[in-house]
């Protein structure tokens, strides 16, 4: 088992472990949590010997192999396989001695170690674990040369999971994978034969692949049994506790001071009084956790825009070659929330550059709102961000006009404060920078947001507040993320993206996710047991409520145009004869927003009958 016993270590002068101690069993799944900066990765590179412990002792058993990923495979000529099974450097040497082997003992003694470690099916578990992250055979045969930093970050995870080390350190592993990745991943890891220890601000992954939680706080290590819905909960009941124990200790201490204050300078009570001084200085003080910082996100609201907003028949688009998409009848309305959903390199981010205007249709009709204005936010963005400027000299940029205090505002309403306003972005956090790139593709209060792999870099409390701050948010949102907490709480429609075409999916998130695992994507979902009626949870019910009450202000506005339009449609005037064109369109606009009413109610009725049921009525 992995030993850490009162272990000190600062950085700059800074304390980050303070007498922290944790024993993880030998085969467990451990999510290792904290906030940002408080040494989550360092205690990696400390269990790694790659720094000095100030005091105590991180104990592993002997001769155990610790991995984790590289930062990078480096370009070269070797293929992806070759470059995955290089990574089991024991097999590697054990095949090349016995090459050159002579006595016929140690050929035996080679032999059998390579049995052992099952080395003769190394190629189809290196293709295994390269498929399963997204590299088909063909792609497997390629050299590392050929694919991006990015794809190269997946090849160095493969390589370590093919490796298995008895210590598994991961951090971060899904940042550079998709939802088909990321699933894939979550699967593979809950069956690893070893020890994981993974740092993440993935739900679901920290859900459905750990036993258990090593939480970093206050410069100690503590560790909970259960996944990281399970630890949250017990954490909120002992931040609850803490907090009604320390108010009732302060209420305590100042009856017990009060009495001293009246009565020390009275002789008859002088004796209590000192009783009551001492019982005042044994008390242990229970400090109350501090609550966690909130985090705030805040998109600026677009006008209405009469629906559709994008309104596509027939269109396919391509890269100037073969066509990646074709035959897209497609509508977007403003209030719409999509996912999409599609295994690696069947388009999604061909759709989603299609929407934005990046490329235009090669075929067919696409037709947008004239006003409409779009926020495109993909994850490579990030990266192209000035580092030697700051945050303020980014929408200084965009809006010259505007004053600094108002230009402030903005940053601190995408949690970056004073300090940060004034930092060169090259020194910002990766999830300071991704809340910069969100406040610049919002900052012109789109009509539509297309947002590609948002989370990333994203800390689990500015997740949550992305989550809320979509919520609130009045526009459309197109979103690719292999958050599946961020996916099942955002979206209300999902596209698949498969085939070269897009169609509606109409089983939930998790019917996807069972038919990725199995394989098979023209499986069936397996029939769901009958079970008896639960009682919802609190969640689940503000969930549902929250649904009925968008579908509601759906219909509200969907109403307040029809009225609008048909006060237009009465106008005498509008029929006169040199007015059809106009009349023809203000025809077009009524039935329109007449069909997107009756969808609207049909959405309403299937909310509310939702409702209805979790809540028992």
């Amino acid at each position: 088992m992995l030993k850490i016993q009162d272990i000190t270590y600062s950085v700059e002068g800074r304390p980050l472990f303070e007498g922290a101690s944790a024993t993880i069993p030998t085969g467990h799944k451990v999510g290792l949590v904290g906030r940002n900066g408080s040494g989550k990765t360092t205690l990696f590179r400390l269990i790694r010997g790659e720094l000095a412990l100030e005091g105590g002792e991180i104990s592993l058993p002997s001769r155990a192999r610790i991995g984790g990923v590289a930062q990078e495979v480096p370009s070269s000529d070797t293929s992806l396989i070759d470059t995955v099974l290089e990574a089991d450097t024991e097999r590697a040497a054990l095949l090349l001695e016995a090459v050159h082997a002579h006595d016929p003992n140690r050929i035996a003694e080679i032999q059998a170690r390579l049995t052992d470690i099952d080395a003769w099916s190394a190629e189809g578990r290196a293709s295994a674990i390269l498929k399963g992250l997204g590299f088909d055979i063909a792609a497997q045969q390629r050299p590392c040369s050929d694919f991006s930093g990015g794809w190269r970050m997946r090849v160095a995870l493969a390589g370590v999971l093919f490796a298995q080390p008895d210590y598994l350190l991961l951090d971060e592993p899904t940042n550079y994978l998709d939802l088909e990745g990321a699933l894939w991943l979550e699967s593979y890891l809950q069956k690893y034969p070893h020890t994981v220890i993974i740092i993440s601000h993935d739900r679901g992954l920290l859900n459905r692949a750990v036993t258990g939680i090593l939480h970093l706080d206050n410069r100690k290590l503590t560790y909970w049994n259960g996944p990281y819905d399970q630890f949250a909960r017990q954490m909120a009941e002992r931040r609850a506790v803490l907090q009604a124990e320390a108010k009732k200790q302060e209420a305590r201490r100042a009856h017990l001071q009060s009495f001293v204050d009246r009565f020390k300078a009275k002789a008859s009570k002088a004796v209590q009084a000192q009783s009551r001084v001492k019982m005042l200085e044994k008390m242990v003080v229970i400090t109350a956790p501090e609550d966690a910082k909130k985090v705030v996100f805040t998109f600026p609201k677009p006008e209405e825009l009469s629906p559709p907003i994008i309104n596509m028949e027939g269109v396919a688009v391509g890269y100037g070659g073969p066509l990646v998409l074709r035959k897209l009848t497609l509508r977007i309305d403003q209030d719409d929330r999509i996912a999409l959903l599609g295994r690696n390199g069947e388009g999604k981010s061909t759709l989603a550059k299609l929407l934005a205007g990046k490329l235009n249709g090669a075929e067919g009709r696409l037709v947008k709102s004239s006003k409409l204005r779009i926020g495109y936010f993909a994850q490579h963005q990030v990266d192209e961000l000035h580092i030697d400027e700051t945050p303020l000299q980014h929408i200084l940029r965009l809006r010259p006009a505007e004053g600094q205090p108002r230009l402030r505002a903005r940053l601190a309403g995408f949690g970056l404060g004073a300090d940060q306003a004034e930092t060169e972005v090259g020194r910002l956090s990766g999830g300071q920078k991704a809340r910069l790139s969100l406040l610049l593709a919002t900052i012109d209060a789109p009509h539509l947001l297309i947002l590609d792999e948002p989370t990333n870099h994203l800390d689990m409390e500015s997740r949550e507040a992305l989550v809320e701050a979509l919520t609130e948010y009045s526009g459309a949102v197109i979103l690719v993320s292999h958050d599946m907490h961020l996916l099942s709480l955002v979206a209300d429609r999902l596209w698949l993206v498969k085939g070269g075409t897009v169609t509606p999916y109409t089983e939930d998130l998790e019917a996807y996710r069972r038919m990725l695992l199995a394989g098979d994507e023209d499986a069936k979902p397996a029939a769901k047991p009958v079970e008896k009626p639960r009682k919802a949870s609190r969640d689940e019910l503000l969930v549902l409520k929250t649904e009925v009450r968008k579908c509601e202000e759906r219909l509200t506005k969907l109403n307040d145009m029809r009225d609008k339009l048909a006060k237009k449609l009465a106008d005498p005037d509008l029929y006169e004869d040199n007015r059809k064109g106009e009349l023809e369109t203000w025809n077009r606009k009524y039935a329109e927003v007449m069909d997107a009413l009756d969808k609207a109610e049909a959405l309403w009725l299937t909310a509310s009958d939702r409702l209805e049921t979790a809540d028992g009525r």
